[in-house]
């Protein structure tokens, strides 16, 4: 495989990354996420994931960079990229549960709730406006846009969202094995309180069974004048699906290769359905040598932080896969 699919056609003069760090509760839900220590701990990966790529490590002692299994996180990939292009990204935080100890965008709200309780994000609409009057901010000060999200658990409010805007969609996971039934039963019932509302409003039913993330990322995307690439999984599917919903111009989309071929999810198929080019990158992390990298070819985390998009951006600022590869060993090597 190619380390990117195919060559974008845009060459950005003033490129930015943003991060948006969300919670939601789903993420506690024994079984549904990787993230973090334990369910209850995956709340703070957001603003942990922020620290290291602002800071290049973490201040908490005893935390490492890593899975239980030597997994790198996602996040040491996007800050090699970072690093690598001399960026400093920009973080967005929208429902938030725990303090971030580094600058950041604040956008309020709640940490997101139980979609099978029906009111999972009571300030959806509120974080949506907001979200436009940062995209259109961020108009002024860079003429493309990478924005990648960190929201444990997402994938699962992702695929509420995706299968009440109609979509036959299936869903990628930070696990090695996909909790594909658990995922199903909670879609499930957070279906059947769309269906007892009977709300068709893209807003309304991320109100009802989606996260903090997916209005704002929306509300960047309408807000946003120049060219805008969503970096993620099928958590940003869930974004651009409502952002067509609203009747917007659908952001191309740019993952990784673990994400995109994911047998266990429609990571092609839900892009197709809902318009929107999809681009990936192809680290070929079996072949480095780093039996932790390489858990991410056998389908861990896979995807996170913005990692796909990121490597993604330094590709486009000519950087090669060499040394995009080069930097990510080098900040993992640092950290053992």
């Amino acid at each position: 495989m190619p380390f990117v699919s195919a060559r974008a056609d845009f060459e950005p003069e003033a490129p930015m990354f943003a991060l948006i760090l969300a919670n939601s509760l789903v993420s506690t839900i024994p079984g549904v996420s990787g993230a973090g220590e334990s369910p209850e701990k995956s709340l703070l990966v957001p603003p942990l994931d922020a620290e290291l790529i602002l800071n290049g490590e973490l201040s908490a002692e005893g935390v490492t960079p890593n899975t239980p299994t030597g997994c790198p996180t996602p996040a040491v990939l996007t800050l090699a990229m970072m690093d690598l292009i001399g960026m400093h990204p920009l973080m967005i935080a929208a429902g938030i549960e725990s303090e971030i100890s580094v600058p950041y965008l604040n956008l309020g709200g709640k940490t997101g709730g139980d979609p099978r309780e029906g009111n999972a994000v009571p300030e959806a609409r509120i974080l949506y406006e907001r979200g436009v009057k940062a995209g259109e901010y961020l108009s002024q000060t860079c003429d493309m846009l990478v924005l990648g999200e960190c929201l444990p658990g997402g994938t699962t409010t992702a695929l509420c969202v995706l299968r009440a805007l109609g979509y036959a969609a299936k869903v990628s996971s930070c696990l090695v094995d996909n909790p594909v039934t658990q995922k199903e039963q909670i879609a499930a019932e957070a279906l059947a309180c769309v269906a007892e509302a009977g709300s068709s409003d893209p807003l309304d039913i991320v109100a009802m069974i989606g996260d903090p993330m997916i209005p704002v990322a929306a509300g960047i995307a309408e807000g946003y004048s120049g060219k805008l690439l969503l970096a993620g999984g099928t958590q940003m599917l869930a974004a651009a699906a409502v952002i067509r919903a609203l009747g917007n111009a659908v952001p191309d989309v740019v993952t990784t290769s673990y994400v995109y071929n994911d047998a266990t999810a429609t990571f092609r198929e839900t892009a197709a359905a809902i318009g929107c080019d999809a681009y990936y990158v192809d680290p070929e992390f079996d072949t480095l040598g780093h039996a932790g990298l390489a858990r991410y070819a056998e389908g861990e985390i896979k995807e996170g932080s913005g990692a796909g998009g990121a490597m993604f951006l330094a590709s486009l600022l000519g950087y090669t896969p060499e040394q995009i590869r080069a930097a990510i060993k080098n900040h993992i090597d640092a950290y053992e």
